[in-house]
């Protein structure tokens, strides 16, 4: 059975696959992975065993990335939590996972790393478990009321009416003066964290590719942005990707608020699956923020052939270089190496 490769940005039969099939999420749109190729420069390409010309039946989503600093490989995908093989049997997706093989040693490719959503086994014997995530999902079947009862009396509820108190000023869109706030409390967030935040093209590509699918919610008080968030929509599933705040207005409880905003708007345009993104196993915090919302847990498994670990990607390079230089660096300099840093680390 041979393997064919398609321009997702190209290929019109790409998107149409996309509508079809049940396992498509918002990381396979063109839109995801043209705003990846304008900021990173990553060259996007689908492997499928269906025949040039004919309905596309399977496809996995990658991107080439090629790096002077540390290597060159294939992923799927980059910056994503997870990026679902699309397959329609096992059989392709064993021809697609040989070829692969192949491809890496005929590429001279350091490794392939694929992130699904559900185990695979189907995988050669050459790859390896690599990173373990937790990762949140909330239902949305269930009436308004009902999902609010199921939030954590003292940690959510509470807040939340608190928070309608305080007199913050809601926003929601999609334009360059929501991006600008957003971005602003994504500088003081990362450098909290003692992390560059990636560069402001990305997300300024993210909303020019996504369209209607990207949503910036911000929450102010007395005009003085104090959380933001932005969230991703694919037919009835909607994404929270990215969140900032300003640690001197947390007291205010505006995020809290945003992700009330999201659930209802998400309930709003009959959203059936709130996906809360992944976390690291260790961050017991975030964990339970996510867990006070009601959201189920389950694991995400990223896998690699071979399973060799570099120095720029392994579990410990970023509390390295953090510890000695991120956290000292001034905002304008924090965004500057987000804007160098991270199209190698993809």
């Amino acid at each position: 059975m041979p393997v064919y490769l398609v321009d997702p940005l190209r290929d019109r039969r790409w998107p149409d696959f996309l509508r079809r099939h049940p396992g498509a999420t918002v990381f396979h749109a063109p839109g995801w992975l043209l705003a990846l190729q304008k900021t990173y420069g990553y060259e996007p390409v689908v492997f499928t065993t269906s025949r040039p010309g004919g309905e596309l039946a399977n496809g996995w989503a990658f991107c080439r990335i090629r790096s002077w600093l540390t290597g060159r490989r294939l992923v799927s995908l980059p910056f994503s939590d997870h990026c679902q093989p699309l397959e329609d049997s096992t059989d392709a997706l064993q021809e697609i996972s040989c070829f692969l093989g192949k491809e890496l040693k005929k590429e001279n490719w350091n490794y392939v790393e694929t992130r699904p959503m559900l185990s695979l086994h189907t995988l050669p014997e050459d790859f390896r478990e690599f990173e373990t995530f937790y990762w949140h999902t909330l239902d949305l079947h269930p009436g308004a009321d009902e999902i609010f009862r199921g939030f954590h009396k003292d940690c959510v509820r509470r807040k939340i009416r608190r928070a309608e108190r305080e007199g913050l000023t809601y926003e929601a869109g999609s334009n360059a003066s929501l991006l600008r706030k957003f971005y602003h409390l994504q500088l003081l967030t990362r450098k909290r964290h003692q992390l560059p935040p990636q560069p402001f093209s990305w997300f300024k590509n993210l909303m020019d590719c996504m369209g209607e699918q990207l949503t910036l919610r911000v929450a102010s008080k007395d005009g003085r942005a104090a959380a933001a968030i932005l969230t991703l929509r694919f037919r009835d599933k909607v994404v929270y990707k990215y969140g900032g705040s300003d640690v001197e207005l947390n007291r205010l409880g505006g995020m809290i608020l945003l992700f009330w905003k999201m659930i209802q708007d998400a309930k709003r345009d009959r959203a059936v699956e709130l996906d809360l993104g992944r976390s690291a196993v260790e961050n017991e915090g975030l964990i339970a923020f996510k867990e006070h919302w009601g959201a189920t847990r389950s694991r995400l498994t990223y896998w690699r052939c071979p399973a060799q670990v570099s120095w720029i990607s392994g579990k410990k390079w970023k509390e390295r270089v953090a510890k000695n230089v991120f956290g000292h660096l001034p905002e304008d300099m924090l965004a500057l190496v987000g804007k160098v840093f991270y199209r190698h680390v993809g």
